[in-house]
């Protein structure tokens, strides 16, 4: 199989995790992934993460970035700035799924603001300490980070398995859906399965595991509404289950940071068999 025609076809980033994405043409691939991804988290007062899983609204929230930190903007309720807190601000644990991380509070006006946007009491951290929250060492080479992703610090998908997935699909679904950072085109359906490492502009990547899917993946990502409960993961459970529950997209590992940008080629490293384990 030649990877000759492999290319970047879309970067994402997710400053805040849960809201709006913006669009990138290019971007720095570090150790804890793109920049400013992920690197914002919405907590409960006792600072456990709060995702679309518990607000679907949160997908209405359009994250925007300027130099000292973000916007965050909701119609009807306007557009607020946020600064990135200093970095000698003290720390506050938050809940990231079974880890304990350090962050910054953002303060009162981005509690509140928010707090009225999804309609319950939550704050707005920033996560400094990049290196704090280390990847799953069963997956992820040792020394891997994350931030305030789910567990890696970068998940790619392919326009083609979009594709393949909507044609079993009643209804087509965007890729927005499933909220990568890395789109590739070129490649045949499900050929990701196969990879191991990437070699994407001056980045390596090694791919670490399937990523398995939510409820989120059934949340219209412009309107917050779910337009049908049981898709798209009721048909990628029919062929995409595996150990770990119905997987769309790779996770992947940062071995070497480098800047990526839209159009760059994908070179295939090293291949396996496929990592869809059985359930």
């Amino acid at each position: 199989m030649t990877d000759q025609g492999f290319r970047i076809a879309a970067l994402h980033v997710y400053p805040v995790k849960s809201l709006g994405m913006i669009p990138v043409t290019q971007g720095w691939l570090g150790p804890c992934g793109l920049d400013d991804d992920r690197r914002w988290l919405v907590v409960d007062p006792d600072g456990r993460f709060l995702t679309q899983r518990q607000i679907a609204r949160m997908a209405l929230v359009a994250v925007g970035r300027q130099p000292a930190g973000l916007t965050l903007a909701l119609a009807g309720q306007g557009t607020l700035a946020v600064d990135v807190p200093p970095a000698e601000s003290a720390r506050r644990p938050v809940r990231v799924w079974g880890d304990t991380v350090p962050a910054v509070d953002a303060g009162a006006a981005a509690a509140d603001w928010l707090s009225a946007a999804l309609g319950r009491p939550c704050r707005l951290v920033y996560l400094h300490d990049t290196g704090a929250r280390p990847a799953d060492p069963a997956y992820a080479p040792p020394g891997s980070t994350v931030g305030f992703a789910d567990g890696f610090a970068a998940l790619l998908a392919t326009t083609e398995s979009l594709a393949a997935l909507n044609d079993a699909l009643p209804t087509p679904v965007p890729m927005d859906r499933f909220r990568p950072n890395i789109v590739i085109s070129g490649a045949p359906a499900w050929a990701e399965d196969e990879w191991r490492l990437l070699a994407i502009g001056s980045a390596v990547l090694r791919i670490v595991k399937p990523c398995s899917r939510c409820v989120m993946t059934t949340i219209d990502q412009q309107t917050a509404h779910i337009p049908d409960p049981r898709e798209p993961l009721q048909t990628l459970s029919r062929t995409r289950r595996a150990k770990g529950g119905v997987m769309f997209g790779q996770n992947a590992a940062i071995l070497h940071p480098g800047r990526i940008a839209v159009g760059d080629p994908v070179t295939v490293l090293e291949r396996g068999p496929s990592n869809l384990l059985p359930a």
